[in-house]
């Protein structure tokens, strides 16, 4: 079974880091690095301190420890212990993979990258969700960057899919520490 599940994870990245191109290329370049999303973090931030005055500071905190958490589980744990190449270090695949800008860490499973993104999208629906209609937006941002991961040769999507799932459940698991505090904490309070 976990052959098989490797077979199809094989051929969906390369049917899907297959479709390249010089425009997509520096598009996706873009998106992937992160610090091209400092700006984004710290307008998100001044917003949040602006529209919801001292009680944003937990949210923020909250969001914070999730990044952390997310990629110190990836990183330190997942990929040591899992020891999965990335495909552009896969010795049976690594001739077809359209590499973008080099391919980083040896391992791959599962993506910081996915999972950092989908604590912060699962945070951020779950604060805003009752304030504004326009929280779907922040889902288009987590599967793009989770996606361009593919795009530039480093992640099978397996590593993506189970790297969101970890960001998610970790986005789940500090909400529901935070909706345990008193309501004078809480955005909706």
């Amino acid at each position: 079974m976990l052959e098989f599940l490797k077979h199809i994870d094989e051929a969906l990245f390369l049917f899907l880091n297959g479709m390249h191109n010089n425009t997509f290329d520096f598009i996706m370049h873009w998106i992937t690095w992160q610090q091209t999303w400092y700006p984004f973090y710290l307008l998100l931030i001044i917003w949040m301190i602006w529209r919801y005055k001292q009680k944003a500071i937990i949210p923020i905190l909250i969001i914070i420890l999730a990044i952390t958490a997310s990629d110190q589980f990836t990183s330190s744990f997942m990929k040591p212990y899992f020891e999965r190449p990335r495909p552009c270090y896969d010795p049976s695949i690594e001739h077809l993979v359209h590499v973008v800008d080099g391919c980083g860490g040896s391992f791959g499973f599962a993506s910081s990258h996915a999972a950092n993104a989908f604590a912060v999208v699962t945070l951020l629906y779950l604060f805003l969700r009752p304030n504004t209609g326009y929280t779907f937006i922040i889902f288009v941002w987590g599967t793009l960057v989770s996606y361009s991961r593919i795009y530039v040769g480093v992640h099978y999507p397996g590593d993506v899919i189970v790297g969101a799932l970890v960001g998610y459940l970790i986005g789940r698991l500090l909400y529901y520490f935070y909706l345990k505090l008193p309501s004078k904490y809480l955005l909706t309070g």
